[in-house]
């Protein structure tokens, strides 16, 4: 397995990817699938934030999951906090792709001097909530009943990862 940045030849597989969360998941709280020129703007406007998009590739070149990170909110206040997301193909969970790429995607949160990594995950995805902890993530809260899908209310669990040990915002030193 190779893990890149991802780019334009990469998006039919993330796309299919994405579908099929939307369709077969709680992962994703959408109803709608999108098309390649949804997702190729979306991977134009992490690049353009700054923000990776990086792939996980088979031995065959073929997309078996995806991960990013962006703001987590549009205030300044929040600019050293990151939320990241992850994707793997069904046919491949639970083979280390998930954990590949969320160790990349903190190597390059810390790169960018990122302070803090948060993942709202669906309460009841034990997988996912397993790998960030293994990979140091703290439970910091939980919203009840705050979205739904396949008519049923979802609890989001909020999990956080501090990056980096400074002592203040202005401290490059702690990074």
């Amino acid at each position: 397995m190779e893990i890149r940045h991802a780019g334009p030849d990469h998006i039919e597989g993330i796309t299919a990817i994405y579908n099929d969360a939307v369709l077969n998941t709680t992962a994703i709280w959408n109803d709608l699938t999108v098309d390649r020129v949804n997702r190729a703007a979306w991977l134009s406007a992490r690049e353009n934030a700054g923000y990776p998009v990086l792939v996980a590739l088979d031995d065959r070149g073929t997309v078996v999951g995806f991960a990013s990170f962006g703001d987590w909110r549009a205030f300044d206040g929040y600019r050293h906090t990151v939320e990241h997301s992850v994707y793997v193909r069904r046919d491949q969970r639970g083979k280390g792709v998930g954990r590949a790429l969320m160790e990349k995607l903190i190597d390059s949160a810390r790169a960018i001097g990122k302070h803090v990594m948060v993942a709202g995950i669906t309460a009841n995805n034990a997988e996912s909530i397993r790998l960030h902890e293994k990979l140091g993530f703290e439970h910091v809260g939980l919203l009840k009943e705050v979205g739904m899908k396949f008519g049923a209310w979802l609890d989001l669990d909020f999990m956080q990862l501090k990056l980096d040990a400074r002592p203040s915002p202005d401290d490059t030193a702690g990074k």
